[in-house]
C-alpha cells in the first residue's frame, strides 16, 4: 500500500515553493483529444523584483547538493553496479531525491515503495537474464535470426493451442513450419538454409499463423518484425510483415561518429513523411539530402524525428503504433534510416526519436493488438479489461509489471539505439504511464498528494526508471526527454537518487500560455510579470526543454503561432515589394520576440517545429476521410522561406541567429538566470541570462530612448542581437556600433540599494516591439567594433574567442550565488 499522506506548507524548510500560478496546460496529443490542465511545478529562477515573485534563495547550488547523501549499496544496485544486497530496507532508508527536495519527505514511504520495486525487479532481472543491459537484447532471441545453418522464429505467445510460421517461402502454407512450445510460452521453431541460402529470402513477406482457444485460426505480422509493407495498389489493405536480412552488399555501414552530447540541446522537431513541398509522402533519403541541410544552416544541434516507428494510420502522427520494431515503410527501408541518421551525424546533428511506450494501437491484424485472444494479463502484452484500454486515445495499454512486456520494451530502446544509432528519445505520453486515471479529468494544481498516492501506477514508475537506466548504461552521453503535463517532481532526477532519471522534461505549459495570450488578450493587457513567471516557474533543479510551439499547436483545427498573429495577411501581405501592413508588421515582431523570450528564459534546452522558424502559414491535415484523402496541408512550403522577396526570410533568419547566438555565448546551459525588471507600465522584461543582458519591449508603440537596466559585470557593453535589426525584417532603430558603459548602482553588497537589485546599469534604445541582447565587450578590444553578432553568420564569425570565454567567466558557485527560487503571484 503506498500512503497518500498531508498537503505539504506552500514554503517547505528548504525554501522550495510550491506553485501558486495555473499555466493551463492542455494535453494535446494528436488524434488522442486527451485533455488536461497542467500546474508547472516547483521552482521558479530568480525573479528580482520585489511584490512581483517572491524570492527565497540558496547561498550555494553545490552546497546543496553537498548534502545529498544515500547508501553505498543502494548506489550500487541502482546505478547498474552487480552487486548483491542483503538488507534492501536498510538501504533505502536514505533516498538522494528526499535531500534535493525535502518537501517530499512526507511521502518517504512512497519513494521507498517504487526504489524497492525498481530494484527488486533489476536484480531479479540480473539473477534469471544476466544483467538488464543482457535482458533488453530480446531482439537476438525473439523474431527472426539467423544461426548456423538456418533461420530461428521465436515468439511469445502463451494462450495460443497451436502455431506455424508462414509467408511466401512456404506458400502461406504452414503445415511443413509448425512451431514448438516451451514452459515460457514462447514459441520456437529453426528453418534450415536450403541450398546453402537462407529459406527465408530476404525482403519476403512473413505471419505468425496460430490457433486459439476457440479453435479458430489467425494471422498476425510477428510481434519483433523488423520492417512491415502494405500492397499500395489494394485500398485499405493490411500491413505484412517482412523478413529484413539484406545481404552485406545492401546493409548500410555506418561512417561518421555520434556528435557530442550538447550542454543545452537546441532540437527541431521533424516528420519525415510531411516534409516535402510537394503534397506527398517524403522519403528519409530525401529528407536527409534537402532537409538536414536546413536544418544545420540554422544553427540547431539536434534532430527529434516523430513517427519513425511502423504505424498503420497515417493521421496518428505516428502515435498508434502498430509494429514497434519496424521503420516506417512509407518514407522507405530501414537502410534508409540509417543513411539519414549518418547524414546527420555527419553534419555534427544529433538524432533523437519519438519513442511510444505509453500505448500501443488498437489494431488486430497489424498490430501488437492482435496477440491478445483472450488471455489474462499475465499472458498478454496489455491489461485486460478498462486497465488495458486507453478510452480517448482508441489504444491499449502495457502491463508494465508483466516479465515478456519488460523485456519487449527495453529491448525496443536497445534495438533503436545500436541498430540505428538514434542518440536518444522523447518518450511521449509519459503523463497516461504514470498515473491510473492517465490524466483523464483531472486538474494538476502542484499539490503533491497528485503525483505520490494509489493513483500512481508504480508498475510504470519502475518500468521508466529501468529504461533511463539501460539507456544511459548502453550510452552515458545519451538524451532522454519525457512529454508530462503533470509536473511530476523526480522525473527529471537520476535514477540513483530515486528520480525516474530523464535528462529533461518538456515545459509544456509555455505553448498555452502564448497561445491564450494570442486568442484571449489585447496587446495592452500582456502581464510582463505573468509571462516571465510562466516562463520561469520550474523546478530548477530538474531541466526543462522550452517551445513556444511544437507539432500540436500546428495540426489542424489549431493554428501556429504566425497563422494566429497574421490571420489571412499571411496569404496576401508577405511581399517586401510592398509596404507590410499594421498586422503583418505586428505579427513578424512578436513572432520573433515569442520564440526568442521563450527560449532564452523558459529552460535550459529549447524546440522547435518543422516550418515555424518562417513561420509557416498553414496547420497540418493529414490525409483522411474529411479532406477527400488529401496531401494537400501535409507538407512543408520551404518555396516561401527560399523565395528572397517574401518576408518567411526574415523570421527564419532571426531563428538562425538565435540558436547562432547561444553557439557563441552558451547561454541556455547557464545556471545564471536573473529577471530584474517586469516593467508593466512600459511592457519591458529585463533579464540575465549568463553574463547576456536581454531586453524585451513588448509595448506596440512607445520606443524608449535612455532606458535603464541593471546588470551584474560593470564595463562596456554591445549589441549581439537585435530583432529589429533590417535584415531581420525590423527597421533599424538600435545602433550596433554604439558602446553602453555601466554606472554602479547603490551600495556595493548591499541589494536593496542597488537599481532593481543589480549592482550596475547602463541605458539603452528599446523599441517598440523589439528585443536586443548586450554582451560585455573585453577591453583588450578597444575600438574594433566587430563584435556585433546581428548581421547573421558572416558578423559572428569576427567574434573574438576571449568574449566568448568571458560570457562564461563566473563558475557554477558563484552564478548560483545569484540565483533566487520563487513563485509568482498574480
Amino acid at each position: 500500500m503506498i500512503n497518500s499522506l498531508g498537503a505539504l506548507h506552500p514554503v517547505t524548510a528548504s525554501g522550495f515553493l510550491l506553485p501558486s500560478l495555473s499555466n493551463g496546460c492542455t494535453l494535446k496529443l494528436r488524434n488522442k483529444q486527451q485533455h488536461a490542465n497542467q500546474q508547472a511545478v516547483g521552482l521558479t529562477f530568480g525573479s528580482q523584483q520585489p511584490n512581483r515573485c517572491n524570492g527565497f534563495g540558496f547561498a550555494s547550488k553545490r552546497s546543496m547538493y553537498k548534502r545529498v547523501r544515500f547508501s553505498s549499496k543502494t548506489a550500487a544496485v541502482m546505478t547498474g553496479d552487480q552487486s548483491t544486497m542483503s538488507s534492501i530496507d536498510e538501504d533505502i532508508e536514505n533516498i538522494g531525491i528526499l535531500h534535493v527536495d525535502p518537501g517530499l519527505e512526507p511521502y518517504k514511504d512512497h519513494f521507498r515503495y517504487r526504489v524497492k520495486r525498481y530494484v527488486d525487479q533489476k536484480m531479479l532481472i540480473e539473477k534469471y537474464e544476466g544483467g538488464l543491459e543482457e535482458f533488453a537484447q530480446g531482439y537476438l532471441k525473439f523474431g527472426f535470426n539467423r544461426v548456423e545453418g538456418g533461420i530461428v522464429y521465436c515468439e511469445w505467445a502463451p494462450a495460443v493451442q497451436e502455431a506455424q510460421v508462414i509467408g511466401d517461402f512456404n506458400g502461406w502454407d504452414g503445415s511443413n513450419h509448425r512451431m514448438e512450445k516451451n514452459q515460457f510460452g514462447v514459441w520456437s521453431i529453426k528453418i534450415p538454409d536450403s541450398g546453402g541460402n537462407p529459406a527465408i529470402p530476404h525482403n519476403s513477406r512473413v505471419k505468425f499463423r496460430f490457433r486459439h482457444g476457440n479453435g479458430v485460426w489467425v494471422d498476425r505480422i510477428p510481434a519483433w518484425i523488423r520492417y512491415a509493407t502494405v500492397d499500395p495498389t489494394r485500398f485499405a489493405a493490411a500491413y505484412d510483415g517482412v523478413y529484413w536480412d539484406p545481404p552485406p552488399s545492401e546493409r548500410y555501414q555506418f561512417k561518421y561518429p555520434r556528435p557530442p552530447k550538447p550542454k543545452a540541446p537546441r532540437i527541431y522537431e521533424a516528420h519525415v513523411g510531411m516534409s516535402s513541398s510537394e503534397p506527398r509522402i517524403n522519403s528519409y533519403r530525401e529528407f536527409a539530402d534537402d532537409i538536414l541541410p536546413r536544418i544545420q544552416a540554422n544553427n540547431y544541434n539536434t534532430v527529434q524525428l516523430m513517427a519513425v516507428m511502423e504505424h498503420s494510420y497515417y493521421a496518428s502522427f505516428g502515435y498508434h503504433v502498430t509494429n514497434f520494431f519496424a521503420v516506417s515503410s512509407r518514407s522507405g527501408t530501414p537502410e534508409d534510416l540509417k543513411y539519414l541518421i549518418d547524414k546527420a551525424h555527419s553534419l555534427g546533428l544529433r538524432v533523437l526519436m519519438d519513442v511510444v511506450h505509453s500505448h500501443a494501437s488498437n489494431n488486430i491484424t497489424d498490430g501488437l493488438n492482435g496477440f491478445d485472444v483472450g488471455q489474462s494479463s499475465q499472458d498478454s502484452y496489455f491489461h485486460t479489461g478498462d486497465r488495458g484500454y486507453h478510452k480517448l486515445w482508441d489504444s491499449r495499454l502495457f502491463n508494465y509489471a508483466n516479465w515478456e512486456v519488460l523485456r519487449f520494451l527495453l529491448s525496443n530502446l536497445r534495438w533503436w539505439l545500436e541498430e540505428f544509432k538514434f542518440d536518444g528519445f522523447r518518450f511521449d505520453g509519459v503523463t497516461s504511464m504514470l498515473y491510473h486515471h492517465h490524466g483523464i479529468n483531472m486538474v494538476f494544481t502542484g499539490d503533491y498528494n497528485e503525483y505520490f498516492s494509489e493513483a500512481t501506477d508504480v508498475d510504470a514508475v519502475v518500468y521508466l526508471m529501468l529504461a533511463n537506466s539501460l539507456i544511459h548504461n548502453i550510452f552515458p552521453d545519451a538524451t532522454v526527454i519525457d512529454e508530462d503535463v503533470s509536473g511530476m517532481p523526480g522525473l527529471g532526477r537520476p535514477v540513483s537518487e530515486g528520480g525516474i532519471g530523464f535528462d529533461y522534461r518538456l515545459a509544456m505549459a509555455i505553448a498555452d500560455k502564448w497561445i491564450d495570450y494570442l486568442k484571449n488578450k489585447k496587446d495592452e493587457e500582456w502581464s510582463m510579470n505573468e509571462i516571465s513567471c510562466s516562463l520561469t516557474n520550474r523546478r530548477y533543479t530538474e531541466k526543462c526543454v522550452s517551445y513556444a510551439e511544437s507539432h500540436d499547436q500546428a495540426i489542424v483545427g489549431d493554428k501556429t503561432i504566425a497563422f494566429f498573429l497574421m490571420d489571412k495577411e499571411i496569404y496576401s501581405g508577405m511581399s517586401c515589394l510592398t509596404d507590410a501592413s499594421p498586422a503583418i508588421e505586428r505579427g513578424i515582431a512578436l513572432h520573433k520576440m515569442i520564440h526568442f523570450i521563450t527560449m532564452a528564459l523558459g529552460g535550459e534546452g529549447y524546440l522547435n517545429f518543422m516550418g515555424n522558424e518562417f513561420g509557416h502559414p498553414e496547420w497540418i491535415d493529414f490525409p483522411r476521410e474529411g479532406n477527400g484523402w488529401s496531401y494537400e496541408k501535409c507538407r512543408r512550403q520551404w518555396n516561401l522561406v527560399d523565395t528572397d522577396h517574401l518576408r518567411y526570410k526574415f523570421m527564419n533568419a532571426f531563428d538562425r541567429a538565435m540558436n547562432l547566438l547561444d553557439d557563441k555565448f552558451s547561454f541556455l546551459e547557464s545556471t545564471k538566470q536573473i529577471v530584474s525588471s517586469t516593467d508593466e507600465e512600459n511592457k519591458v522584461i529585463v533579464f540575465e541570462r549568463g553574463d547576456l543582458v536581454f531586453v524585451f519591449n513588448f509595448h506596440p508603440e512607445n520606443t524608449y530612448e535612455g532606458y535603464k537596466v541593471g546588470c551584474d559585470l560593470p564595463g562596456k557593453y554591445r549589441v549581439a542581437l537585435d530583432s529589429d535589426a533590417w535584415e531581420f525584417g525590423g527597421r533599424g532603430r538600435v545602433g550596433h556600433d554604439v558602446d553602453h558603459f555601466t554606472s554602479p548602482e547603490g551600495i556595493p553588497g548591499v541589494p536593496e540599494t542597488n537599481f532593481n537589485n543589480r549592482p550596475n546599469s547602463f541605458k539603452v534604445l528599446s523599441p517598440a516591439r523589439a528585443c536586443a541582447v548586450y554582451y560585455r565587450v573585453e577591453e583588450s578590444q578597444g575600438e574594433k567594433g566587430d563584435g556585433d553578432l546581428v548581421g547573421g553568420e558572416e558578423d559572428v564569425t569576427n567574434l573574438d574567442e576571449s568574449e566568448v570565454a568571458r560570457a562564461k567567466l563566473e563558475d557554477e558557485d558563484a552564478e548560483a550565488e545569484e540565483i533566487s527560487e520563487g513563485t509568482c503571484d498574480n
